[in-house]
């Protein structure tokens, strides 16, 4: 896949994910990141560096620790470099429209030549992220075309957690950038988008809806009244 995807679905005047940048390819290390993305169903990107963009799959589930579970992982267009450090919110109309929380960031090894990995549908590789680690593989599914289905598995080492369930997700429910759970982004892009909207600066903007954002408070006003 090529980046001329990612640009044809986004108007980049309206969205404030990052347009695709000429920049250096990495030869030294190869980034990975997992953005958590409350789109028309919640679900979790995991983005793996290669050629100079972000190999990009949707796990629906989220990854899961236990080697016994097969999490499905459905190829999405490749997404430029700078998209690894994206965090906040995609406006309504937009594609992919939602929050999107950084959840894991770090770095990955593959496990031979990932090239001819995907091409024979089985990449090996090894996350050093700050929340996942160890060995892993994407496996792709047998299907109609009309999409790529693959299976995100955790290999059995001493990263894995056969015990491991929905709880892990849900101890993990903040950002690795930023420490802000879903909500608490969605609420600082509202507090930005105010702000540009109006040119209003009140740190209080978080307690009050948009469209009150730069209107007094009610103390305000009374003490406005007794002067």
């Amino acid at each position: 896949m090529a980046l001329e995807e990612y640009r044809r679905k986004r108007d980049f005047k309206k969205t404030s994910e990052p347009p695709p940048a000429r920049g250096p390819v990495h030869t030294d290390t190869l980034s990975y990141v997992i953005q958590k993305h409350d789109a028309t169903r919640l679900h979790y990107d995991f983005r793996l560096e290669l050629d100079g963009v972000l190999l990009s799959w949707a796990v629906t589930k989220g990854p899961s620790l236990n080697p016994a579970d097969k999490r499905l992982a459905v190829r999405t267009e490749d997404h430029p470099i700078e998209y690894g450090s994206f965090e906040g919110t995609i406006p309504k109309g937009q594609y992919g429209a939602g929050t999107v929380m950084l959840w894991d960031t770090g770095t990955w090894e593959p496990v031979g030549d990932p090239h001819e990995g995907l091409k024979k549908g089985h990449l090996s590789f090894i996350l050093h992220g700050k929340r996942l680690k160890g060995g892993w593989d994407l496996v792709r599914m047998h299907g109609d075309g009309k999409r790529e289905n693959w299976l995100l598995i955790k290999k059995d080492d001493q990263e894995a957690r056969r015990n491991s369930n929905g709880d892990f997700l849900e101890s993990l429910a903040f950002s690795v950038k930023s420490g802000r759970q879903m909500e608490e982004i969605a609420q600082k892009q509202r507090r930005q988008q105010a702000r540009r909207w109006t040119g209003c600066t009140d740190p209080a903007i978080s307690r009050r809806t948009i469209g009150d954002a730069c209107r007094p408070s009610t103390r305000r006003r009374r003490m406005a009244a007794r002067n």
